[in-house]
């Protein structure tokens, strides 16, 4: 259970970068975080919609900017966040929100769907912390990432994600030891199923968009609530923030019986016998 604080000003005029901006969690992180007085740089890849989302955030009478670019180019994000820092003369805050899926089976899935799920769920991270950490090492800042309950446990027809996730995991655990002596914070974040786009803009094996996108039986989290428990968990500097909506049990399953929680997913998910 996450306690619910607010130390006054705590990211007040603090410079706060989020990557997949413009929907779900991401939105709603960059608009906690504009009410908590953070100065926030949207990074996503529609140039209209990151306007609106400047006009709203200041509206909220803090500063915003709003940068298209896709993490998976190295050079855009090196780019891009060489101008967030001579805009905001700093860095003291990147979650690495932005991230893509697919629904399909491994032995259905091109090559290249796979490599672009890399690209943009670990790759992505990869190069916006590359260009982040100086400023973050000089500010004693936050790195927040993205992982997902795929972090710790397997999904079906998703074999291209959850190995995206397991890598993250790796670097952000390996990088946590790296800069703790200097003064900077690593979260990885776990959500369970939470209503989002991410989903509905799911790839096909073929890299087309998935117009049929699964249905979870169950209660879904949703993008404020998920929003919330990160910035709660942010101002608590908290390492590992797990935001499951499968039940204790169902976790300990996973530990204690992996077969079992392989057939528990497959009923929470739409279409068992034969399912996408």
């Amino acid at each position: 259970m996450i306690t619910m604080t607010n130390p006054m000003g705590h990211f007040r005029n603090k410079v706060v970068v989020v990557t997949g901006a413009c929907a779900g969690i991401g939105r709603q992180l960059c608009l906690r975080f504009a009410k908590a007085g953070a100065w926030v740089a949207m990074l996503d890849l529609n140039q209209d919609e990151l306007d609106t989302m400047v006009n709203h955030l200041e509206s909220l009478n803090t500063q915003a900017l709003g940068l298209k670019c896709d993490v998976a180019d190295y050079q855009s994000v090196h780019e891009v966040f060489n101008r967030i820092v001579d805009h905001f003369s700093g860095i003291d805050v990147l979650i690495n929100n932005a991230g893509i899926t697919h629904h399909s089976a491994f032995a259905d899935t091109d090559i290249q769907v796979l490599r672009r799920v890399m690209e943009v769920n670990y790759f992505g991270a990869v190069h916006c912390t590359k260009a982040a950490l100086p400023s973050i090492l000089e500010r004693h800042g936050q790195l927040i990432t993205m992982s997902s309950v795929s972090g710790y446990a397997p999904l079906w027809h998703r074999s291209g994600y959850n190995a995206s996730k397991h890598a993250l995991h790796g670097l952000f655990d390996c990088l946590r030891l790296e800069v703790a002596e200097q003064g900077v914070d690593v979260m990885l974040v776990c959500p369970g199923f939470t209503a989002t786009d991410l989903n509905r803009n799911a790839l096909q094996g073929d890299g087309g968009i998935d117009a049929n996108p699964f249905s979870w039986q169950g209660q879904l989290s949703s993008a404020v609530d998920v929003a919330e428990a990160i910035y709660q968990g942010a101002l608590q500097r908290k390492r590992l923030l797990v935001l499951s909506n499968l039940n204790k049990s169902a976790r300990v399953l996973y530990r204690l019986f992996p077969s079992l929680f392989e057939r528990y997913i497959a009923l929470k998910m739409s279409g068992v016998n034969g399912q996408r």
